[in-house]
């Protein structure tokens, strides 16, 4: 996919899970941890400069061209996960960057194409329900406004009333629980036997 060499990506992927009972990104969901179907299909979109925000127990994302960068101080808000990303992009030449979660293991690669097709410089988020939500872009000028949020929200009200790209929300679904992950898997099922 050409046109993103100058886009950076922060992967989320140091959350707790304690409502899925930890561990939640090192899941197993059609053969392989749950975080790799994002990290794989990020990989696939050919981004100029990725890095993932992890726990220790994130599973090795190096393979597919991340950074690792380790959440200080460890079990720290969303919002100190979403600084460090910004502080490793600035001053590479980024002009935009993504915003995704480790824990959306079914957003297509044709979505992210959709995003970048629609992102104006400013910020595009994605609309799944009627609710706007990450995977997100944001332009250079909201790196600063990015540092400084506070709190387990992260970037929701930022991206509130920013312009979006539907997502079916089967596909926009978040492994928060065991019964989440056990959607995960039907669908990636269902959708290897359309095949």
């Amino acid at each position: 996919m050409a046109g993103l060499e100058r886009f950076g990506v922060i992967l989320l992927a140091a959350g707790r899970g304690s409502r899925f009972g930890g561990g939640k990104l090192a899941a197993d969901l059609g053969g392989v941890p749950c975080v790799w179907h994002v990290a794989r299909m990020l990989a696939e979109c050919r981004f100029g400069t990725m890095v993932a925000i992890c726990a220790p127990d994130t599973p090795d994302l190096t393979q597919f061209g991340f950074e690792r960068l380790p959440l200080e101080p460890p079990g720290a808000p969303l919002s100190q996960s979403i600084k460090l990303g910004v502080e490793a992009l600035a001053g590479r030449g980024c002009d935009a960057m993504l915003m995704a979660l480790g824990d959306m293991p079914l957003v297509p690669r044709s979505h992210i194409q959709a995003l970048a097709a629609d992102f104006d410089g400013n910020r595009m988020a994605t609309r799944a329900a009627g609710v706007n939500m990450p995977p997100a872009l944001f332009g250079v000028e909201h790196f600063p406004g990015l540092m400084q949020l506070a709190g387990d929200k992260g970037a929701r009200d930022l991206i509130a009333d920013a312009p979006a790209v539907d997502l079916d929300a089967d596909l926009a679904l978040d492994i928060d629980t065991r019964e989440n992950l056990e959607k995960a898997e039907r669908f990636l099922q269902n959708a290897a036997g359309k095949r």
